[in-house]
């Protein structure tokens, strides 16, 4: 990006001798390729003063050689999953791109249908009582099951859609294979156009799981850490893209 603007640069300043042609064709050459100014920005994991935990535990560890944050869900036990998040105060979000590696897996305590349930929740209200998400089932990525093993990734929008509703009446559209392993760090990438969103998981160029009608539409809000029931999970190196 940055050599294609000084390609850019260089054009206004050639072409410019002629007024009305150089800033035309300046214009026209950035069109034509596509050129837009994207601004990228690290989300920092450790100041307590920018994180807002809801139901769960965090922690600023170092796990498996990283600076982390670790959130443990705390909810209660009669609480359905959807109100374990960390949300990030700083961040106000609508449509870009959401980077971050991140790790789950079932806690000592947790009950047999956990999956190590991890992701990253997008335009979260201020209230945090809507929001899209996409989470991880880390432990199914390599069940000898294969219906499991096609329930490895999911797409909710909250409160409304939960993963129960969406596997019941659009069974296989909002749940995707992808290779996982729980524990072990995994790049997630999610971007958001519009009513659009895709998930894209171990830098791999294609996404694992496609979304083409968000729940809440063009809605903006934070972004907020998501766990699941009986998750630990790690966050590092969240950037956002805009």
């Amino acid at each position: 990006m940055q050599r294609l603007w000084q390609e850019l640069r260089f054009a206004a300043r050639r072409l410019m001798k002629q007024p009305m042609f150089g800033l035309i064709a300046v214009w026209t050459l950035a069109l034509s390729t596509g050129f837009t100014q994207i601004k990228t920005t690290t989300i920092p994991l450790d100041n307590p003063n920018e994180l807002q935990p809801r139901n769960v535990k965090t922690e600023q560890v170092t796990y498996k050689g990283r600076k982390a944050l670790r959130a443990t869900d705390a909810a209660p036990a009669n609480v359905a999953d959807g109100i374990q998040l960390v949300i990030l105060n700083k961040t106000e979000f609508q449509d870009g791109v959401i980077e971050i590696e991140l790790t789950g897996e079932p806690g000592a305590a947790a009950g047999a249908g956990a999956r190590g349930f991890v992701g990253v929740a997008f335009r979260v209200s201020p209230d945090a009582a809507k929001y899209e998400c996409f989470y991880l089932r880390p432990t199914n990525g390599r069940a000898d099951d294969q219906v499991r093993r096609n329930h490895s990734t999911q797409y909710i929008s909250y409160p409304d859609f939960p993963w129960q509703r969406l596997r019941k009446e659009f069974p296989e559209k909002y749940e995707s294979y992808v290779d996982l392993a729980p524990g072990e760090w995994t790049k997630v990438k999610i971007e958001v156009r519009g009513d659009k969103a895709r998930l894209y998981v171990h830098d791999e160029p294609q996404p694992v799981l496609v979304v083409n009608d968000l729940k809440h539409g063009q809605s903006a809000g934070q972004i907020a850490l998501w766990v699941g029931t009986g998750t630990v999970a790690h966050f590092s190196n969240l950037r956002v893209s805009k």
